[in-house]
């Protein structure tokens, strides 16, 4: 067994007696471990590294997280529910001092959670998950939609359109690379700029005191959540990006990627097209859960927040391939164009089933 690893377990109030820690998932930012415990009737335990360079407050963020946890496991605790442990996660605190992480001398940052065992994750979507995906996630919010603190910005204007413009302007005046003047970039830069005054509304709005921000995940992939085996979601996972935002972030996210007929970098644009049947079976999943709290403003701008997060990933595309492709890592010398490209062609699709979108959540809202 790796000794790193056991001295790290050690630092923290597990218990039982340490049987196996072996690598768990795949995930990009974080470094996962299950550990085993080898009494029977105790459970397993997750250990994870937090990635302190994407997240460099980690206090922040494990101190936003415990005040979900906590919330969703008081409001599940008033209802009664039953296998409260199975539906939040649950962080152990270290031995030491009582945090919910611990700094190694190497500078890197761990936590351990109970495992949730007899789950599934997904990878692929259909319409059957994608309207439980919807319906989870506007529980989430609903359940903390009175929560008593405000939560620190884990990543600084992580979905805030207008700095995401700022930072793409900024790029085209540097021109670091020598990539501006490409017809191709000029026209895609076009497209930008016609768009650039309607999808800064959510911010507009926001300091007008007309939309509120509340508490959302802001990383909402079918992947982030844990399923039973009837299909139902019983847990919501990967909390570090959890924070205060526009209700939009969790709404329009998750359709960008689950709703497009191909991957973020399919370059055969005539193939990327919205999905209308996902788009309805998510949407209804979400206003079941979330309608109740919701304001008319944020319902009437679920369109636009479809719209959205297409747009400010094609924004966010052409700023790292204008910049050189020094954020995302590339496969070919074009790959962040073709990925903007495909954004911009999916943002497309989008505006043309506006008045069916609209139509659909009228809809639902009436029933």
């Amino acid at each position: 067994m790796n000794t790193k690893l056991t001295n790290i377990v050690e630092q923290f109030a597990f218990e039982g007696t340490i049987c196996e820690i072996k690598p768990l998932g795949k995930g990009l930012i974080n470094d996962t471990y299950k550990v085993k415990a080898c009494e029977t009737d105790r459970p397993d335990y997750v250990l994870q590294r937090i990635n302190h360079h994407v997240f460099p407050d980690i206090g922040m963020v494990m101190h936003n997280i415990d005040a979900v946890t906590s919330h969703i496991r008081n409001t599940l605790a008033a209802k009664e529910t039953l296998d409260i442990d199975r539906r939040v996660l649950r962080f152990l605190p270290t031995k030491n001092d009582g945090n919910l992480y611990t700094m190694l001398n190497d500078g890197t940052y761990w936590r351990m959670m109970v495992f949730i065992d007899n789950a599934i994750t997904k990878q692929n979507i259909d319409i059957g998950n994608s309207r439980e995906a919807g319906r989870a996630i506007g529980n989430f919010q609903k359940m903390l939609a009175d929560i008593p603190v405000y939560l620190g910005e884990t990543i600084k204007d992580f979905h805030n359109m207008e700095f995401r413009l700022e930072q793409l302007c900024d790029v085209v005046k540097q021109d670091p690379a020598g990539r501006v003047k490409e017809e191709r970039v000029q026209k895609m830069l076009a497209e930008i700029g016609t768009r650039a005054e309607e999808m800064c509304k959510a911010e507009r709005l926001g300091r007008e005191g007309i939309l509120p921000k509340r508490v959302c995940h802001c990383d909402t992939k079918v992947n982030n959540m844990l399923f039973d085996k009837e299909g139902k979601v019983i847990c919501i996972i990967d909390l570090d990006t959890v924070m205060h935002n526009f209700i939009f972030s969790d709404y329009g996210d998750f359709l960008r990627t689950a709703a497009n007929t191909v991957a973020e970098d399919c370059p055969e644009m005539e193939k990327v097209q919205f999905r209308m049947d996902i788009f309805k079976a998510f949407t209804e999943g979400y206003l079941m859960s979330a309608q109740d709290f919701l304001l008319p403003i944020e319902t009437d701008n679920l369109p636009y927040a479809t719209a959205l997060f297409p747009y400010m990933q094609c924004v966010r595309f052409l700023w790292d391939y204008l910049n050189g492709d020094k954020y995302w890592k590339c496969k070919y010398p074009d790959h962040n164009f073709v990925r903007a490209n495909n954004q911009l062609h999916l943002l497309l699709s989008i505006e043309k089933h506006y008045p069916e979108m609209r139509n659909f959540i009228d809809s639902v809202l009436n029933v």
